[in-house]
């Protein structure tokens, strides 16, 4: 068992002795970390692409993992529900144009959200905002209504002057519509209107969650919405 390795520096910059290190602790490499193993980094590429390991695999959790999504997406039942988030739009491209082909609705939360509505015109004041992507976020937008699809943003939002450093420090926080956030303040996380109607997304429909990151409310929105619609499925099962 090690300390989380992007405390050193070589672990992002896939410094090749570095990989070399962590190489002579093992004789065969498993990756089952699904929620890193995008990252090109010394421990989840570069260990691998350098050769000091010759067995690679993934390990079970992500096979799991694989196997779920690629139900989800190939031969999904309907009606399909995603939800999505994260912080840059940049990282999501053919994921949500993926998306709009397969789903019925596209729940768009996290950091995201903010650019796209910035997109349809909305004031965002100092929220996270990926400008290189607007027209990215219209022609999505735009497919869309032309799929006869829904994507549900956020329509009200928790704001404040500042994300909280650290994470769980208080800050003075308050309830503002999303289109018209003011200036000097920033989106944090969607607002109660928003989650009421991330929850009309989801009933009486069947959820088939999509990796999402929202901060800590809309987090649990969603997810005791998922929990309760897992146990009507169960119960009608």
């Amino acid at each position: 068992m090690l300390e989380n390795l992007r405390f050193h520096a070589e672990e992002e910059g896939r410094d090749e002795a570095f990989c070399k290190q962590l190489a002579e602790y093992c004789d065969i490499y498993v990756n089952d970390a699904f929620g890193t193993a995008h990252r090109s980094h010394a421990s989840t590429a570069g260990i691998a692409e350098y050769g000091f390991v010759k067995e690679c695999v993934c390990g079970f959790l992500i096979e799991k993992e694989l196997n779920v999504m690629a139900k989800s997406l190939e031969a999904p039942v309907r009606p399909f529900v995603a939800v999505l988030g994260g912080a840059k739009v940049a990282d999501k491209l053919k994921v949500i144009d993926n998306l709009l082909e397969k789903c019925d609705t596209l729940i768009i939360g996290g950091g995201m959200a903010y650019t796209f509505i910035k997109a349809k015109g909305g004031n965002v004041g100092n929220s996270l905002v990926d400008d290189e992507k607007i027209d990215y976020c219209k022609e999505m937008l735009a497919k869309a209504d032309k799929l006869g699809k829904k994507i549900y943003l956020p329509i009200d939002t928790v704001a404040a002057k500042s994300f909280p450093n650290p994470i769980d420090a208080e800050i003075e926080v308050t309830n503002v519509e999303a289109m018209n956030i003011p200036e000097g303040m920033m989106g944090l996380d969607i607002g109660t209107k928003s989650g009421k109607q991330y929850q009309e997304g989801f009933f009486p429909q069947t959820i088939q969650v999509m990796p999402h990151h929202l901060l800590k409310c809309g987090s649990f929105c969603l997810q005791n919405q998922v929990v309760q619609q897992q146990q009507q499925n169960r119960h009608h099962q």
